[in-house]
Order: structure tokens, then C-alpha cells, then sequence
């Protein structure tokens, strides 16, 4: 049985540099948990998260890991039950949970909002905890990504009244969660190793929705096809939730302007239920606007109408949002070049991101490395990405990023991702030698140009080598 309380809870966790494992070990710090942990050897930046909590992992898994007098095993999704630290809590009758069945846990005493979408969850949850954190509630919000204004956190804890988390589709994760608000950014067709196809994924969201508290509130981008036929068919079969849709496409309480765009600035307009208020983003894209009016929005129904003094530093904190790690974040600016990181892996996610960056940098040349994650999504979605990379000028791909969740039985490669690209793109580079990639970057580049690394891989080490790189050649010039 899951405790009610932590204090003083011996609690291990397998697999703890994962974000989401990081942020709960950071929660369970906060509530009085004694915590140790485990995980591979390689070094991330969760790593400086849980060092400063005091939690140093041990390296790889082993039975002697978990510590005596343990109450409690907490295991990432990755690691199952033949895992060796998993088996040993076995032996010894050690209660075993999952990350998400302990935040679903979280969510039950708690007022809670749940973010979740194919596209665009960490950003929004990003916004909400920015939000939140220029007002006193009493929340605790927890994000995938380390988020700037959380002081490089991945979770902002000012109170235990309230729970925001970012939720995961991936094998119905999210279904372990209990929200009173439920924030729908997008649904399609995705993670296609575990879903049979898009009406699967529509399933599972429909299921989530249904968790929803009596008389809580689904909040959806009604421009999204998929957000907005799951909030259909909740509302026929639940009468008592409230649906607050937003989007360029509402008319009435929702309404979103269209951005425009000036001095390095996105500004817009969100309806609010008192009437509307203007905004300012300095994220590029329309879709990160859509992201705001949605972490707007879900606060409304969350937190209660907003006062003017609350808007007010809404408005603020939003004007000073820098975005996350590996959304849109700005690795460095090297003899005018502006080197960038994003995790887009889906073709809706590359498309929009690329021609947000378009619009919020007209004029400058735009050059991307990307990786795809894993083969089942890339076969899949193979004529999708083939069309996502018209705003690219330029276009580097590297190897498919094999995820440890599967085998490449498809006979698929980086070349023919490559050859059905180049049907729609008129340069495509293939180089899966990251050493290489680097290296032909750096020739490429020019003053003026945005270079961006795209992908839920590990090519986001090539941003700091061409980084690294065009310093040195700016030093022997």
C-alpha cells in the first residue's frame, strides 16, 4: 500500500535519472523520504538535480542496492520485473510501485491538474509552474524537462495543496493519475510500438478523460482534430464536465489571437472568462502560443477566476518565460551563428517548430540536424516526415535513434528515411558519424544562420561540438 505520508519512508528507486523519476525524488525529499537510487553510469542533467537533494545514484543495478530496511522500491517504466533491485524487493516483500501509480497517488489528496497531448505538454506544464510560481499557491507542479525558472528544476514546490503534472500516454501511463482539470493539448497517431493506430490513442485518451473528478473541467485546444473529438465524445458520456475549449478557432470565452511578431516577441490576446487580456511569449512559434492559452486557461479553472493583481503577474512571468531544456533552448551564439536544441520528433511537432522559428526569424537561414526516434515511429509516419522539413534550408540527418524499448526488425534505415526526404526537400544530407556531421556543420555554417539539432535522440551532442567547434575556428581566424 502506497503511504499517505513520506516521512521518514526508506524509499530505493530504480532507474532514478529519468526526469520524471528525478522530479519525484525531488517531491519525496521535500515530504521527509530517506531515498537512495541507481541507474547507468552515463552522466545526464538530472544527475545536478539529485545531487542537489543529496542523492548520489549508484551505478548500474544490483541486488546489494537496496538498502536495508527499505519500505518502499520505486522503478522506472524502462526496467521490469526480472531488473535485479526489482527481484531482490521481490525476495524481501517490498512494496513495488511504478513512477506514475505514486504521482497518481500524489494526485488523489490533492487538487489536481493533469497536462497531457502528443505535442506540447512539457512546454504548457513549463508555463503553468512559471505561472504559478509568480502567485503564492500552494502547488507543487512537476514538468519532464529542467525549466529555467524553476531555478533549473525540474519540479516547483511551494506548497502540497495543489498538484500540477505533466502525464504520458505512452502505455496508458496517465491512467494512473486522478484529476480534478484536464488539459488535452493534441491527439494523433503516435508511439506506434505500443498503439495499434490513431483510434487506439484517441481510446486512451477518451479513458483518461473519463478519470476526471465529478463536475471537473476538460480544457482543450479546439483547433487540434484530436484533442477536439475526444472532448465530443467525453461530453456524451459525461454531462457533468465542463468543457473550456481554446484555440485561434474559438469564438467567445478561449479565443486566441493570432500572434504578431516584433523585437525578438510573440503577442496575442487570450478570452478569458472576465474578457480578454493581451499576452506577451518570447518563444517562437503559434504553437507555443497555443501552449500558453492553454496553461491560461487550465489556471483558471484550477486556481479560480483570476484577479487583476494575478493577471498582472501572469503576464510578467509569461513576458520572462525562457522555455525549457531541449525546447527551443539556445545552446550558444558563435560569430553569429544561433545554435539551437529541440526534442520535436513527431512530424506535426517538427513542422510547427520549424516554422515558428520561420516566422520569429525571418530573413536568417535556418540549417537542422535531425535524428529520428526509434523505427516503429519513423515506418509508421514515413510519409509525414517526409513532408515536415520545408522550412529547413538545410537538412543533416543522422542514423535512426533505436530505443531500448525496441528491435529493428523493419529492415528500415537512415538511407531511405533520407531518400523519401529528399522527394519533397531539395538538400538533404545523410551522416550518421556524428564526429562528421560535426565537422561538415561547421563548414556549412554562416553568419546569420540558426543551426538547431531536432530529435528525441542523442544528437543533441552535436550542437555542443559545433558549438565547440566554430569557437575554435573563430580563434585561429
Amino acid at each position: 500500500m502506497i503511504p499517505a505520508e513520506f516521512t521518514n519512508v526508506v524509499i530505493h528507486l530504480t532507474g532514478v535519472k529519468g526526469t520524471g523519476m528525478a522530479a519525484l525524488a525531488e517531491i519525496l525529499s521535500d515530504e521527509g523520504a530517506v531515498l537512495s537510487g541507481s541507474d547507468v553510469a552515463e552522466r545526464f542533467f538530472t544527475d545536478t538535480l539529485l545531487e542537489a537533494i543529496g542523492l548520489v545514484p549508484a551505478v548500474g543495478f544490483a541486488a546489494d542496492h537496496v538498502p536495508d530496511g527499505a519500505d518502499l522500491l520505486i522503478y522506472s517504466s524502462a526496467y521490469g520485473p526480472d531488473n535485479p533491485e526489482r527481484a531482490e524487493a521481490q525476495r524481501r516483500g517490498i512494496p513495488q510501485y511504478s513512477y506514475t501509480e505514486i504521482l497518481g497517488a500524489l494526485s488523489r489528496d490533492r487538487r489536481s491538474l493533469a497536462v497531457s497531448g502528443v505535442h506540447g505538454k512539457t512546454t504548457t506544464t513549463a508555463m503553468i509552474g512559471t505561472l504559478v510560481a509568480a502567485t503564492d499557491v500552494p502547488a507543487t507542479v512537476v514538468v519532464g524537462s529542467a525549466v529555467p525558472s524553476f531555478g533549473g528544476s525540474a519540479t516547483l514546490r511551494q506548497g502540497r495543496e495543489v498538484l500540477v503534472a505533466e502525464t504520458c500516454e505512452y502505455r496508458r501511463h496517465f491512467l494512473s493519475f486522478f484529476p480534478d482539470v484536464l488539459l488535452v493539448t493534441s491527439v494523433e497517431a503516435d508511439h506506434l510500438d505500443y498503439y495499434r493506430d490513431a483510434e487506439d490513442v484517441h481510446s486512451a485518451f477518451v479513458e483518461f478523460s473519463r478519470r476526471l473528478a465529478k463536475d471537473g473541467t476538460l480544457v482543450y485546444c479546439a483547433d487540434d482534430q484530436g484533442a477536439s473529438s475526444v472532448a465530443r465524445d467525453v461530453e456524451r458520456e459525461r454531462p457533468d464536465i465542463r468543457l473550456a475549449p481554446y484555440g485561434f478557432s474559438v469564438s467567445g470565452a478561449g479565443h486566441v489571437s493570432l500572434p504578431t511578431v516584433s523585437d525578438g516577441a510573440q503577442r496575442f490576446s487570450v478570452a478569458l472568462e472576465q474578457g480578454e487580456r493581451e499576452w506577451e511569449l518570447r518563444v517562437p512559434g503559434r504553437h507555443a502560443v497555443l501552449d500558453a492559452a492553454g496553461a491560461i486557461r487550465s489556471l483558471e479553472f484550477l486556481t479560480g477566476p483570476p484577479s487583476t493583481d494575478t493577471v498582472h503577474r501572469w503576464r510578467a512571468a509569461l513576458a520572462g518565460f525562457t522555455g525549457t531544456r531541449r525546447r527551443s533552448e539556445v545552446i550558444a551564439e558563435v560569430g553569429g551563428v544561433t545554435i539551437m536544441d529541440d526534442y520535436a520528433h513527431h512530424p506535426t511537432a517538427i513542422r510547427s517548430t520549424l516554422a515558428g522559428y520561420r516566422a520569429f526569424w525571418p530573413g536568417r537561414r535556418l540549417v537542422v540536424d535531425f535524428m529520428s526516434h526509434t523505427y516503429s515511429r519513423t515506418v509508421a509516419l514515413l510519409d509525414e516526415f517526409a513532408g515536415a522539413f520545408g522550412d529547413a534550408d538545410v537538412l543533416f540527418l543522422n542514423d535512426i535513434y533505436s530505443s531500448a524499448r525496441e528491435q529493428n526488425d523493419t529492415g528500415f534505415s537512415g538511407e531511405r528515411l533520407r531518400d523519401a526526404i529528399a522527394a519533397h526537400h531539395r538538400d538533404v544530407r545523410y551522416v550518421p558519424d556524428f564526429a562528421e556531421a560535426t565537422a561538415r556543420i561547421c563548414d556549412e555554417l554562416r553568419p546569420g544562420d540558426i543551426f538547431v539539432t531536432m530529435g528525441a535522440g542523442d544528437n543533441f551532442r552535436i550542437a555542443a561540438s559545433v558549438a565547440a567547434g566554430l569557437r575554435a575556428e573563430k580563434e585561429d581566424g
